[in-house]
């Protein structure tokens, strides 16, 4: 696959404290790679390096082929944790002055700013100040203007932080939108269940090192544990019994997923023999399954194991 942005060998020292340490990612072409890690792993500095706020010290950054110039910046739209909108300067003014700063003509920007404010329901915002808004709802005007450039890369720093569940899911269904349209996306984020629904691609960032970095479907393939849920509803034969008849067998642990009619609930790992279909053979031999499903590891899962480990 082709990628849009790679990052290659990149370092970054501030003083004596190293920030980045020889850091390569590589982002393909249409995807959403997350790029996680713990409070001041380095995720922030590589993101001031791809918007050239910063230089690296070593390494470069290629954007779509070549390296990275200033006049690059109109292919990329940023939206960061830290807001920046200015409080006493109305919605409207201020969404068309920083589309006109990326290059839109004013006449291209009220056409875009038309559509994506009818597309938000937010139309009647246009002459409000920014400080008579709440955050969620700056946040959103802080979205159009980062997406209005229709740019080639999209970074999201916390693109969720505001919002309640309903907006929040309403950017995501853009941010995926935006995908389909051929946008490429890097997102920045603590929140583990957005990784899972948004990102094709992770990168895993501690301590200013690349820890981990593949394919979302990968990496879960590589932590998987061969472990299952099982859930037994037993009529004539007793819990522990059963329970028993299983651990003779199998690896058995206790479980704490929630279902209905379940009078045994165990993680059970399979043999290194032993498959899927064997062991559900063996179950329903001995009881009615209600619940079987493979513990498939969460990102927060990977995100701590790995940051454990390192």
């Amino acid at each position: 696959m082709e990628n849009l942005l790679v990052a290659d060998s990149v370092s970054k020292n501030y003083g004596k404290f190293r920030a980045l340490n020889d850091v390569s990612i590589a982002v393909p072409k249409g995807s959403i790679f997350g790029l996680l890690g713990p409070n001041g792993a380095g995720k922030t500095t590589l993101i001031r390096i791809i918007n050239q706020i910063t230089m690296p010290d070593t390494g470069q950054v290629i954007l779509d082929g070549e390296p990275l110039k200033p006049e690059h910046i109109q292919n990329i739209g940023y939206l960061p944790e830290e807001r920046g909108l200015y409080k006493s300067m109305k919605v409207g003014e201020q969404a068309l002055y920083l589309a006109q700063l990326k290059g839109l003509t004013k006449q291209d920007a009220k056409k875009r700013l038309k559509y994506w404010f009818e597309k938000l329901e937010i139309g009647d915002w246009w002459h409000k100040k920014i400080q008579e808004l709440s955050k969620g709802q700056a946040q959103k005007i802080q979205f159009i203007v980062t997406v209005l450039h229709q740019p080639k890369l999209l970074i999201f720093d916390e693109p969720f932080s505001g919002f309640d569940p309903i907006n929040a899911n309403l950017i995501k269904d853009e941010i995926l939108q935006l995908r389909e349209e051929g946008a490429t996306v890097i997102f920045s984020t603590h929140r583990m269940e957005s990784v899972e629904e948004l990102c094709d691609h992770i990168a895993l960032i501690h301590k200013s090192n690349k820890v981990l970095d593949g394919k979302l479907t990968d990496i879960k393939r590589q932590y998987r544990t061969n472990t299952f849920e099982v859930g037994l509803q037993t009529d004539t034969i007793g819990a522990d019994k059963i329970t028993e008849a299983i651990r003779e067998r199998f690896e058995v642990f206790p479980a704490t997923f929630k279902n209905l009619n379940d009078d045994v609930k165990l993680n059970v790992k399979l043999n290194d023999n032993d498959s899927s279909n064997d062991l559900l053979s063996f179950l329903t031999s001995k009881a009615l399954v209600h619940h079987f499903v493979e513990v498939i590891p969460s990102a927060n899962d990977i995100f701590i194991q790995t940051v454990k480990n390192n």
